[in-house]
């Protein structure tokens, strides 16, 4: 039997980018996404010393409605 290596939430290490490179891609800085990396609120890993994430992400992250208070349902 096969052991299927590759999770299907699993990014391949092709997408992955520094969250430097990702600060890069939207108006926040290194520091807020690696806050919300270690807070689980940014999908991304961290690979010894540097946490990477995808641009896919980033883009999820920025397309949610981040306001505080009660959410419309």
């Amino acid at each position: 039997m096969a052991i299927n290596s590759k999770r299907e939430d699993q990014p391949s290490f092709d997408n992955l980018i520094t969250l430097k490179e990702a600060a890069e891609l939207c108006e926040l800085s290194h520091d807020h996404l690696r806050r919300l990396a270690g807070q689980g609120i940014l999908w991304a890993k961290k690979i010894g010393r540097d946490w990477v994430t995808t641009e896919r992400a980033v883009i999820d992250y920025i397309a949610k409605d981040r306001r505080t208070g009660p959410k419309p349902h």
